[in-house]
């Protein structure tokens, strides 16, 4: 008789995930303890470029490896969700009504001015949309976000994030330079950065060079634009035809489980309810996943299929930055 052949164990979908989240986890700790020596570079530029570095070698080919597109949009969302527990609404309304206009002001032009300019130019719908969401919101994060509605390329995800990060640390220089050369006060400064520059670390990096008091207004600005993410995502999402069935995946969701996260989390920080102590590893907690989630849009960055960077994203890159910087900037010298 012969033997019985025995089909091989199957792990468990849970356990699978679980498996498949250690590498992208375990990246994000590492960019973390690199960015505390580096903060300039910031985790979640590290872990996007910890994961290029990762698909392109021998490592690319790991098993491990596999599958982890469902896992990375996981991280991405739930970096997303705790998002909202770094914004309370006191400290945005503190900013006060010029604040205010600054922020919607900018964000809405450097938005709408990129996708209008975009849209007439030989690039992809999705890219355009990724990178005004980008430049005028918090860099990759809006990025990663807007993407759960655009559902763009690979090689478009990965432009985006590239040309934000370029765009974004120059500006580290060039704000608080044009800051001296210009005559601005220290606030006026620290307005200008909080409310033109893309990452929430290259603003901080901005502000610490503007003046010492500047950090905490730039912030503060700079969380106002993040909380316009969400009225971001659905403009981008009824641009995309959201809530249609989509030709490259199953039916997008209007609004997505994680933006109603992000709201609820909003109103828990806003309520004052937590301890300082967790709110403080909640905010820790956020830059892991966040991070977790950028090693895994590395892993989609084949050096071959991204080099060279479009000529028109180039100058729509250029165009946008250009749009954020001169309208907040305008608005800074005639509200402030």
């Amino acid at each position: 008789m012969p033997p019985t052949r025995t089909s091989p164990r199957r792990v468990p979908a849970v356990s699978g995930v679980i498996v498949r989240a250690l590498p992208p986890l375990v990246a994000a700790l590492v960019s973390v303890a690199i960015s505390w020596w580096v903060p300039l570079l910031g985790p979640l530029l590290l872990a996007l470029l910890i994961g290029a570095l990762v698909v392109n070698s021998r490592l690319g080919r790991h098993r491990v490896l596999e599958g982890h597109t469902e896992v990375t949009k996981m991280l991405l969302r739930l970096g997303v969700v705790m998002l909202g527990l770094r914004l309370p609404l006191s400290d945005i309304a503190s900013i006060g009504v010029p604040g205010v206009v600054v922020v919607v002001a900018t964000v809405a032009a450097t938005y709408t001015l990129t996708r209008l300019v975009g849209s007439r130019m030989a690039l992809s719908g999705g890219f355009v949309t990724l990178l005004a969401a980008g430049f005028s919101i918090c860099g990759a994060a809006a990025i990663a976000a807007v993407n759960d509605a655009v559902r763009a390329k690979e090689k478009d995800v990965a432009h985006a994030v590239a040309l934000v990060t370029i765009y974004g640390t120059a500006m580290i220089a060039v704000v608080p330079w044009a800051t001296t050369r210009l005559g601005l006060s220290e606030e006026q400064g620290a307005i200008w950065a909080g409310a033109s520059i893309h990452e929430v670390a290259q603003v901080v990096a901005a502000a610490s060079v503007v003046g010492t008091g500047a950090i905490a207004v730039a912030t503060t600005v700079k969380l106002g634009r993040v909380a316009l993410l969400a009225p971001t995502y659905l403009a981008a999402a009824r641009s995309a035809g959201a809530g249609a069935t989509s030709s490259t995946g199953p039916r997008v969701p209007l609004v997505p489980w994680f933006l109603v996260g992000f709201a609820l989390m909003v109103a828990v920080r806003s309520s004052d309810l937590l301890p300082a102590t967790v709110v403080a590893g909640a905010q820790q907690l956020t830059t892991v996943l966040l991070a977790a989630g950028m090693f895994g849009l590395g892993l989609g960055f084949h050096l071959r299929e991204l080099w060279p960077i479009p000529r028109q994203a180039l100058a729509l890159a250029t165009l946008s930055t250009l749009v954020a910087g001169g309208t907040s900037l305008a608005l800074v010298v005639v509200l402030y």
